[in-house]
């Protein structure tokens, strides 16, 4: 699995097996909290801001549009333009997708530019997911896209493996695991054709 940058590398220890006589399978895992497809709760970037735990299911499940985008640096607000009226959460499909293929951290990966993130706050969008690790570009140093989505309570959803997907309207259901005071945290996102 392909993690960002400097992220923790993910630690899978088995910790009892059946086969050596233990009465369960049981396994420690050791992750960061942003690794894999995973939430950015506001508070990842803004202090004060609204931790994973407390981020309302009602933003996380329901209508969503996946957009593709077939720029080869970044999502500007020129792509945007044609999103349906009313679009509450947007997923982007971008050529990051043939990235999940390899297994390797790219740092040349397709990201939101921070005007196009104002343009989807703006917009009264509550969810916007990428089909790579960080809505920002890499080493963007002061975060811009971040800061603009979370700092407006916007939640990110990051590390979408959007390969088989097709642009259009889905229903969407991204749980993340409910970590009290949590920054973020991996979870388990699935679109079911409308």
């Amino acid at each position: 699995m392909a993690i960002y940058g400097s992220d923790p590398a993910v630690e899978i220890e088995p910790i009892s097996r059946i086969s050596h006589g233990d009465g369960a399978n049981v396994s420690l895992l050791k992750l960061g909290s942003h690794t894999g497809t995973h939430v950015d709760a506001p508070f990842h970037f803004v202090e004060g801001g609204t931790t994973i735990d407390r981020v309302p299911l009602d933003v996380l499940v329901g209508e969503c549009f996946v957009c593709e985008i077939r720029s080869s640096e970044s999502i500007t607000i020129s792509e945007l333009e044609g999103l349906p009226d009313g679009c509450r959460r947007v997923l982007f499909k971008t050529s990051n997708s043939d990235l999940w293929k390899e297994g390797r951290f790219h740092t040349d990966f397709v990201y939101l530019d921070p005007a196009a993130a104002a343009w989807l706050v703006d917009r009264g969008v509550v969810l916007v997911g990428i089909d790579y690790l960080s809505v920002d570009r890499f080493k963007s140093g002061t975060h811009p896209t971040h800061l603009r989505l979370l700092e407006s309570g916007v939640v990110a959803v990051e590390g979408l493996d959007l390969s088989g997907v097709t642009q259009g309207t889905y229903f969407l259901v991204c749980l993340p695991l409910k970590i009290r005071d949590g920054d973020g945290a991996p979870a388990r996102a699935i679109l079911v054709e409308m």
